[in-house]
């Protein structure tokens, strides 16, 4: 006897439960840069005594299944969420590797997130990312 296939939910579904699994731990206190900290998408420079300074990265010292559900999310809104998008091509215009760029995106959505829970607001992506 054959078992049947289990119904999976979409993928998008199942990013977006991951991403909120994630942050239900987090306690209610916190604002979205400590958000951002807490993901490990924050800027880290690097110092080491006289040697040349290097490459500014992220830390990478935050949650890493927080970091990896707003992966696929950040690729997705950069093809079809015409804000992100914006925002991403600018990012590539002024000299930023492609991936520097979806990791900024990733720090939006995260952003984002923060706002619409906070505020209880649906998306806007101009308030997200205003042209300038």
């Amino acid at each position: 006897m054959l078992a049947t296939p289990a119904v999976h939910p979409r993928r998008g579904e199942a990013s977006g439960l991951s991403i909120l699994g994630e942050l239900t731990a987090l306690p209610a206190t916190l604002d979205e840069r400590q958000w951002v900290a807490h993901s490990g998408l924050d800027p880290k420079q690097h110092r080491s005594g006289s040697s040349v300074e290097q490459k500014t990265r992220i830390s990478k010292a935050g949650n890493r299944y927080l970091r990896a559900a707003l992966y696929m999310p950040a690729l997705v809104a950069v093809q079809h969420d015409p804000w992100l998008r914006g925002f991403y091509l600018r990012l590539v215009a002024r000299g930023k590797a492609k991936l520097q760029a979806l990791v900024a995106v990733m720090r939006k959505l995260l952003h984002a997130a923060w706002g619409m829970l906070h505020h209880d607001q649906p998306y806007d992506g101009a308030k997200l990312c205003p042209q300038t």
